[in-house]
């Protein structure tokens, strides 16, 4: 079992641009990361922004990707404000940091989330980077990086893992049971992209891609027990 995770949830697992917030999803969410506290694991969140925003609305709209990227990365601050309440109303301890000044949420700061996950906090990192030009993937990985999680648990709506192709369009799409990030970036796979894996790799942090939507299988994930893809360092080592 684990000792300290990230779980990278998407924004668009928390709602869509008609229901901001899927209030049943927040409370599964929120569940789901009680037992896994609860079991004695650190655990750390990165949400995206996608129910708020998403790119492809910006790109309609011919904003300046600037704008577009700070736009999105307020959208994850609203959402990891949401999980924090959320989290509280179950009466697990959680504090949302964000990477962009926010008078009403903390402020990203590595050490101080690490000495609050050591004392059973759910640390929740809203704001991206604080910098455009980054995915929440690359946020994911910075923060395992930062606070030395042993694995990001990537939780995926629908999908069982890294497949070759788009399996909801090639029905004879393969399913990986383990991947090294070489392999997501030699083939050209769009699990997270080439910096994120890149961080991962120089910083030795592993990640699992799974099913969020089957029942109990964000915990399971934590706790080793779910099906998905493993992604390694290097495979065979």
């Amino acid at each position: 079992m684990y000792k300290r995770v990230l779980l990278k949830l998407s924004g668009e697992a928390l709602g869509n641009n008609e229901e901001c917030f899927d209030l049943d999803m927040l409370d599964y969410v929120s569940s789901e990361v009680k037992k896994i506290v609860e079991a004695g694991i650190e655990t750390s969140i990165v949400v995206g922004g996608g129910n708020f925003v998403r790119g492809r609305t910006l790109s309609k709209l011919d904003f300046d990707r600037v704008t577009s990227d700070y736009i999105g990365m307020m959208g994850t601050v609203m959402n990891a404000m949401a999980l924090e309440a959320s989290l509280k109303k179950k009466g697990v301890k959680a504090v949302a940091m964000s990477a962009l000044d926010v008078a009403c949420v903390q402020r990203h700061n590595p050490a101080k989330a690490s000495e609050l996950l050591k004392q059973g906090y759910v640390v929740i990192f809203g704001g991206g980077t604080g910098r455009p030009f980054f995915s929440t993937d690359t946020t994911s990985s910075l923060c395992a990086s930062e606070i030395k999680a042993d694995i990001i648990l990537m939780a995926k709506n629908g999908v069982d893992g890294v497949y070759s192709s788009d399996p909801n369009i090639d029905k004879s799409a393969k399913r990986y049971d383990v991947l090294s990030f070489d392999d997501i970036l030699n083939m050209n796979l769009k699990v997270m992209d080439s910096t994120a894996a890149s961080m991962c790799i120089d910083n030795g942090i592993e990640a699992f891609v799974f099913d969020m939507k089957e029942d109990s299988n964000i915990s399971k994930a934590a706790f080793g027990q779910a099906s998905g893809t493993h992604i390694v360092i290097e495979r065979g080592k």
